[in-house]
């Protein structure tokens, strides 16, 4: 028998960045094993419904619109933004009582749709604020996708084991070896595990060092990173020069936040916000631009790598050996899978009770 992998149910995904569901297109994505079918309404309002038709099982992102409803391509079913069914074009037209699709409640919040993918009632409180990502100049602010192959958590420890830095990426974003020695001061919460580092190298790092008043002189600098359940990490990075505080550093603030597909496919998507050249659109293009290829080529190929080794999701059964960089990804694991735990246990505790 399949065992089915284990996700936090009563939380927000990101399903979309906001830019990806236009006015017209059938928008669809898996999302924790699910096709789900995404679309505005006239007004603009997003809706998800599950991409299936209840009658032959037909993707209905291949259907067609009909003003706010979808016609499902294969027998011509409609169904509305909530998922009932309201035309029926064969025999006497009778909509069976069953002919309706899941729908799933969604907000658009800091450039994304997320998702409540539970069928519980949808808890707001459960949707971490992002909200310096909507602060600012347009032109300072960018949001890229990348499609991998791998469990998501693989890349929640990638984020949140910064000491791989040095080892992975290339001159851009170096710490010239101060990172790896340093053990992160560790903040935790009942859902939440930040850390956050600090220190001196010289030069800057260069994607701050051109907008530091002496490039090549030494600057203090900073790392600050919160994962909120199930799957963002809010990272904060800046620089500064003279004894400033860190309150005065130029610096950016950037959101990754992973949806799993399914076991060994995740939706990965990543914003960012600086505080310096904030009305060049240019570089904001180019930024983007570098961290998804950064990615792409670097961190990618190696997550993916270690997904074909592991040949499982289950990180601990394979007895890793641990080290002082992996303190905040393993806290983050053993905090996601006691939280998962939990739900499971009161889901099972309600089952027996009805």
């Amino acid at each position: 028998m399949t065992v089915q992998p284990a996700y936090l149910q009563k939380a927000w995904y990101v399903a979309a960045m906001s830019t990806e569901v236009d006015a017209q297109a059938l928008f669809h994505r898996k999302i924790l094993g699910t096709s789900v079918m995404i679309y505005r309404t006239a007004d603009g309002t997003p809706v998800a419904l599950h991409d299936r038709c209840p009658h032959r099982f037909a993707p209905l992102h291949l259907g067609k619109r009909v003003g706010d409803e979808v016609a499902c391509p294969y027998h011509a079913l409609r169904f509305n933004a909530g998922g009932q069914c309201t035309h029926n074009p064969h025999g006497n037209g009778h909509i069976p009582q069953a002919a309706r699709v899941a729908s799933f409640p969604l907000q658009e919040r800091y450039g994304f749709i997320w998702i409540w993918m539970d069928a519980s009632e949808p808890d707001l409180s459960l949707l971490p604020d992002y909200t310096p990502l909507e602060q600012g100049h347009a032109n300072a602010v960018g949001y890229t996708y990348m499609a991998m192959a791998s469990n998501y958590e693989l890349i929640i420890d990638n984020v949140m084991d910064l000491s791989h830095i040095d080892h992975v990426h290339g001159e851009i974003i170096t710490t010239r070896g101060k990172l790896s020695p340093i053990v992160p001061a560790i903040r935790e919460t009942a859902t939440n595990i930040s850390a956050r580092w600090e220190w001196s190298q010289q030069p800057a790092m260069l994607i701050f060092a051109n907008f530091l008043e002496r490039p090549e002189d030494p600057a203090e600098h900073y790392f600050d990173i919160t994962w909120s359940a199930p799957a963002n990490i809010q990272l904060s990075v800046g620089a500064v020069q003279d004894g400033k505080g860190f309150d005065a550093a130029t610096a950016q603030y950037d959101l990754h936040t992973c949806t799993p597909a399914d076991e060994f496919s995740t939706h990965y998507f990543f914003a960012t916000r600086r505080n310096h050249v904030v009305e060049d659109a240019d570089y904001n293009e180019m930024k983007i631009k570098a961290m998804h290829a950064a990615f792409e080529t670097e961190d990618g190929p190696l997550i993916q790598a270690v997904q074909d080794e592991m040949g499982t999701s289950d990180f601990f059964s394979l007895n890793p050996v641990l080290m002082s960089n992996d303190i905040a990804a393993v806290k983050v694991r053993k905090l996601l899978r006691k939280m998962i735990a939990a739900e499971q246990a009161a889901g099972a505790l309600q089952s027996a009770a009805e």
